[in-house]
Order: structure tokens, then C-alpha cells, then sequence
């Protein structure tokens, strides 16, 4: 049997990749895995579609140096406006917003479908054409919360924080109005979230986490093409960042329910590398 040790890559604009670092960490504990986060430059859901896609050629530049076997876009707002960039890597690539999809269009029971998410990824429409391209008879329902990005990168993520709850409430309203039965939570930072978001549209709404059917994707992947790290152990995972390494690791620690040491976030200059 062929085996692929290298490290599977992964990238976003800040901690919200975590989200499916994590799920991809428990899925194939064996892997080794390498994730950047642009701490520096969060968030991308602000930006013009020009500079999002200039950070992602440079976020997968960054992550083929290290020698990755695959890379995985963990960003919502990557994934909807620059996934014909990855896909032209030289290693395999992998976005969240087909997999988060396909998970809604068959969970949902009165097909009205939520989908929330920074304004670059509502504004680029790329969940809303796959939901009706899979089920014509969907009723989509999108809003952008461009204040959820910056909550999670302060660690203002308590559900019963009254800043998150007003938050939630102020931008999820009308989508509660809708009477969605399934949210698909279109940018990574949002599953940090969750609770705070469930709270509200309560627990008869399923939350959609991409992270989740990203990682189930990628070790089938993996596995058919006999990509698996063939060495039995628990794998090594490294963390880069473009700015606060300390604050990073922090909430990191929390999210991914570990503790890192200072060995194993590294600050690195993304313009220069």
C-alpha cells in the first residue's frame, strides 16, 4: 500500500478555520497538520473580491513551502470567491461550501434553507446556486453578519454574553421569521457560535458546521487514493499566524480543546515569504 506522510494544509483569515481543524484532527488523528491563519490581515469577508483572492494564492503559496500533500480552503468567504484558484494547485484542494450544502439539502425537512455568512460570501451567491442546484424546490434564505468575524477573533463567543446575544438576535431575526428548519453556517468562525445561534432560533433548527462534512470528505479522499500518514501515532500539529501568536494561542486552546505550548505557534511575515 502507497502512503503520503506529508502534512494535510489548511488556511483561513483568523481562528475560524480551527473549527474544521478540529473536525479534521478527530476524524484522522494520525494526520500531521499544518494550519495558517492570517490573524493579521482578518477579516476577508470586508474586502473586495480582488484582495481575497490575492490573500488566497498567497495564504496556499505559503502552505505548499511547508510541503503539504492536499490543502483545505477553511474559510467560507475563500471558498465562495477564489475556489478556481485552488483548484488549480498542484496538490489536491478542498473548499466548504459543497460539503456544508450537500449536508443541508438533505437535512432539511421543509426545505427553507438559511444561510449565514460574511457579506463577501452572501454577496457572492455560491451557496444559494448549489442549495437550488441540488433541490429547485428550496427556499433560500440568506444573511450577512459581518460582526460575528470580529466577535470570535476578541473571544466574545459566550452565549449568554449580552453583546453575542444582541448580536444574534439583531441579525438572525428575519431568518427566524422565514421559518428555516436548517442554517448553514457559511463562515468557519460562526460554529464558535453556535450555541449562542441555537439558543435563539432554537434546538428544532439544525446549525449545518462545513467543518464536519469537510473532514468526512477529506478522509475518503485520503483513504481512496492511499494518501494516509501510515505511521500509527498521533500526528503533529503546527499552527502559523501573521500576527499575535500569544492571543492565538489562547483561543486556540480553547477551541480545539488542548493546550499548545509556545513551540507550536509560529508568527510569520505573509509578504515576505
Amino acid at each position: 500500500m502507497v502512503a503520503d506522510n506529508r502534512p494535510i494544509g489548511i488556511f483561513d483569515s483568523g481562528l475560524g478555520g480551527l473549527t474544521v481543524a478540529k473536525e479534521i484532527i478527530d476524524a484522522l488523528p494520525s494526520e500531521d497538520i499544518v494550519y495558517f491563519g492570517d490573524t493579521g490581515r482578518v477579516p476577508y469577508g470586508s474586502r473586495s473580491r480582488d484582495t481575497i483572492r490575492k490573500y488566497a494564492a498567497e495564504d496556499e503559496s505559503f502552505l505548499l513551502k511547508q510541503d503539504v500533500k492536499l490543502i483545505v480552503a477553511a474559510c467560507g468567504t475563500v471558498s465562495s470567491v477564489a475556489s478556481d484558484i485552488g483548484a488549480k494547485l498542484p496538490v489536491p484542494y478542498f473548499e466548504v461550501v459543497s460539503p456544508a450544502v450537500k449536508s443541508a439539502v438533505n437535512e432539511t425537512k421543509n426545505k427553507k434553507i438559511g444561510v449565514i455568512g460574511t457579506n463577501a460570501t452572501i454577496n457572492s451567491g455560491e451557496h444559494k446556486r448549489q442549495i437550488l442546484e441540488l433541490m429547485p424546490d428550496a427556499q433560500v434564505f440568506v444573511k450577512g453578519c459581518p460582526l460575528f468575524v470580529p466577535l470570535v477573533e476578541e473571544g466574545w463567543f459566550e452565549s449568554q454574553d449580552d453583546v453575542v446575544k444582541q448580536t444574534v438576535e439583531r441579525y438572525l431575526a428575519d431568518i427566524k421569521k422565514a421559518d428555516v428548519d436548517t442554517i448553514i453556517l457559511g463562515c468557519t468562525h460562526y460554529p464558535i457560535l453556535s450555541e449562542a445561534i441555537s439558543d435563539y432560533m432554537g434546538d428544532s433548527v439544525k446549525l449545518i458546521n462545513a467543518g464536519t462534512s469537510t473532514a468526512l470528505e477529506i478522509g475518503k479522499f485520503i483513504s481512496e487514493n492511499d494518501m494516509c500518514n501510515e505511521n500509527k501515532k498521533i500526528g503533529k500539529h503546527s499552527f502559523y499566524v501573521s500576527d499575535k501568536a500569544d492571543s492565538f494561542r489562547r483561543i486556540a486552546s480553547l477551541l480545539l480543546g488542548k493546550e499548545l505550548d509556545s513551540d507550536s505557534v509560529e508568527q510569520v511575515d505573509i509578504n515576505s515569504l
